[in-house]
């Protein structure tokens, strides 16, 4: 299992996923790109079994090491590595991007130094831009397949040429969410290829996330949201919308769970606003911390859109987490969000950049509780039919155990 980094508070669902594969059998080592950013991990983490080996991350602080296992890969595989660094070269040349060689000299580090004797027979890699790279370059150094796992920037940031020619070599491709399998199948089918492409979709532990929402007695009332702080997320466009809940005399207060680039600008604008009497920002939580804001939290609300770059949320884990819980969910339309989130049944959704649309869909779910007691129950169920982990794995492990049953 190829990662960009590991392990990631905002990524509980790759890690999650690995500990069910394991549970499940299927026998995994772990290489990681980066070292984690934070230092500490969801609970769960601590139950992986298999532990993770780093790869060199940059080729200037790491030449020496890269060298050396690249070369001792050339005088095993000879032309054969000539050959694929000679096709690296000329893509690198085409796209202008060092990148490229980047990647293959850690795709020929994986292959030189990590695969032999570890009996892997199949590379897996989470993520289309650098980690399916990576696995590519192993892969065709190797002879041993290669598949990965798409999800929301990784897909839209990407070029779609390249995105296209790991689909056509990959033996499959995953993706979490039909918005995204959608658009991978017209990238396939423009370049002839046939490679399938499975939605599964990232499941939650419903262990933990259990129906238990118990908020105190407004006023005030508690509007939480979780996400990083990135232009997709869209919390100028939620703070907008605090300013006029705010306006409006309303008592509330609006709580943020999570980190990012952008902290700096949101921070300026809560000034600017008025709101700091108003917005509490936590930075990043483990999952127990979340759950517990989710039990006590009036209603959660995301403001995700398409960014200036084409970024976009897949489906969003903390409305399917909220949604287990049974904390109302405010949402825009965006993306896959709306296979999760059915407007006047499972939640409210808005038109994205509508600050305005946001703080009256909120409004209306904090004055009118006992009238969504419904959405409550049926967004429970929803997440219960569709996105429990213990079901959703299963289609993964039977992907994977074909893998290891064909060897």
């Amino acid at each position: 299992m190829l990662l960009k980094g590991y392990p990631r508070i905002s990524e509980s669902f790759i890690s999650s996923e690995i500990l069910l594969l394991e549970s499940l059998g299927i026998p995994i080592r772990i290489f990681s790109i980066r070292q984690p950013r934070e230092g500490f991990s969801h609970d769960h983490v601590k139950r992986i079994k298999a532990r993770a080996t780093y790869l060199p991350e940059y080729v200037l602080p790491n030449l020496k090491t890269l060298y050396e296992s690249n070369a001792r890969l050339h005088t095993e595989l000879g032309s054969h590595y000539r050959q694929c660094f000679i096709e690296a070269l000329k893509r690198a040349l085409e796209r202008k991007k060092t990148a490229t060689v980047r990647h293959f000299l850690q795709g020929g580090h994986l292959a030189a130094t990590r695969l032999p004797g570890d009996n892997v027979v199949h590379i897996h890699a989470h993520f289309a831009h650098t980690p399916a790279s990576v696995a590519l370059f192993a892969s065709e150094l190797t002879g041993i397949p290669f598949s990965f796992t798409a999800h929301a920037k990784d897909i839209y940031t990407s070029e779609p040429d390249q995105v296209a020619r790991k689909i056509r070599k990959a033996r499959f491709v995953v993706t979490c969410t039909a918005y995204n399998a959608e658009y991978l199948r017209g990238l396939r089918d423009a370049v002839g290829a046939t490679t399938p492409i499975h939605t599964i979709y990232h499941g939650i532990d419903l262990n933990l996330f259990r129906y238990d929402h118990s908020p105190p007695s407004p006023p005030p009332y508690r509007i939480l949201s979780v996400g990083r702080l990135v232009e997709k997320k869209g919390y100028d466009d939620l703070l907008q919308a605090v300013k006029l809940l705010d306006a409006c005399g309303l008592d509330f207060e609006f709580v943020h769970i999570g980190s990012g680039e952008l902290e700096g600008s949101i921070r300026k604008m809560i000034g600017e606003l008025r709101l700091s009497h108003r917005v509490k920002l936590l930075g990043t939580l483990v999952h127990r911390e979340v759950l517990s804001w989710y039990r006590k939290s009036h209603c959660v609300a995301l403001a995700c859109k398409v960014a200036g770059n084409g970024d976009r949320d897949g489906i969003p884990n903390v409305l399917v987490e909220a949604m287990a819980v049974g904390c109302p969910v405010v949402a825009t339309r965006v993306s896959a969000i709306p296979e999760l989130v059915e407007h006047g049944a499972t939640g409210s959704l808005v038109e994205p950049k509508n600050p305005s649309a946001m703080a009256h869909a909120i409004l209306e779910v904090l004055l009118n509780g006992d009238r969504f007691q419904s959405h409550r129950q049926l967004a429970r169920r929803r997440v219960e039919d569709r996105f429990d982990s213990s079901r959703c794995i299963v289609k993964l492990h039977a992907l994977f155990r074909e893998v290891l049953e064909g060897q």
